[in-house]
């Protein structure tokens, strides 16, 4: 009897102050936030409030820390989700009733993200993330990338590409025009060294070098280092890192520096593809024709194609209907 007395009292007063501001839409709408907060606070909770309350556990995922794994080392974390109780009973209150579709959701972060991590090699993406990334290394093959280009641009796919710095310098219209398409760029030494067994001074050289020309030529600073043939060491990695970039690998090879049948090389690529996998593959002319498929085949396993950035970050991708 008292709760009931106690609600009659306050939804009266909101009453009389929503009059008493009613020509005026801001504060109109400042009472509309207050009586939703009231209905928090108050304990006046309806059916539906409780409703949402009580079913929200059931949605709810947890954050995915980053990891150093025994086996593929640095591994991203991936966002948690939760229902935004608030938002979701603002959604659903016209209505009056329960409606999953109108269920408002917020990511959470994980506690332990990949900058948290001790320098280590990344090999692959999480794999909750239903993502994979092409990495595209371009030291030659000029007469290659604009029908590389021309297949991504059909489909919509934006890619990371690798550039030796010593191309870079001798290439600054197509190194633009990976830019103006939207693709990404990383830094992939500046004379395809076998940084494995250079010295350290070798090794800022040649990162130096590179990011300076990608700058002077784009206007943008690489964040991800792939190594000249995927040779490196504990200590090329922690120079990268020196320079505020993560090494990169590769979880699936197209291994078209062999020239191999383009169909042949889709379907094993297709074949071998799995959630968080970063593609590895060249300018070649066994790439150019042999992208479109690899494309159709991964997106008909469900995967979205992103680049770099896109598979490593922790951010969540939007559930399709």
């Amino acid at each position: 009897m008292k709760k009931q007395i106690g609600q009659v009292i306050i939804f009266a007063f909101l009453f009389i102050i929503s009059y008493q501001f009613l020509e005026n839409p801001y504060s109109a709408n400042y009472m509309e936030e207050w009586k939703t907060e009231a209905a928090f606070t108050t304990g006046s909770e309806n059916s539906l409030l409780k409703s949402i309350k009580e079913k929200a556990e059931s949605y709810e995922e947890k954050p995915i820390d980053a990891v150093i794994d025994r086996v593929w080392k640095a591994i991203p974390g991936y966002n948690g989700i939760k229902v935004d109780i608030q938002q979701s009973y603002k959604n659903m209150k016209k209505e009056g009733r329960f409606n999953e579709k109108k269920l408002v959701f917020k990511e959470v972060t994980p506690k332990v993200s990949l900058d948290d991590l001790e320098p280590s090699p990344i090999y692959k993406g999480n794999p909750k993330k239903e993502m994979v990334s092409f990495q595209i290394n371009v030291a030659w093959g000029n007469e290659f990338i604009p029908e590389i280009l021309k297949t991504l641009k059909k489909h919509d796919v934006k890619a990371t590409f690798f550039l030796d710095g010593s191309w870079t310098k001798k290439n600054p219209r197509l190194a633009k025009m990976l830019v103006e398409e939207g693709h990404e760029i990383g830094n992939h030494a500046y004379s395809h060294p076998d940084l494995r067994r250079s010295s350290a001074k070798k090794i800022r050289e040649e990162i130096q070098m590179t990011n300076e020309i990608i700058e002077a030529t784009i206007d943008k600073t690489p964040k991800w280092f792939a190594p000249p043939s995927g040779s490196f060491n504990d200590n090329v990695v922690k120079i990268a890192h020196g320079f505020h970039m993560k090494t990169v690998l590769w979880t699936v090879d197209t291994v078209d520096w062999k020239s191999p049948n383009p169909d042949v090389m889709a379907n094993n690529i297709i074949q071998k593809v799995h959630p968080g996998a970063m593609i590895l593959m060249h300018p070649t002319e066994s790439t150019a024709a042999g992208l479109e498929k690899m494309i159709n085949g991964i997106e008909e396993k469900g995967l979205k194609i992103g680049t770099v950035s896109e598979l490593l970050s922790e951010q969540r991708l939007p559930k399709i209907d």
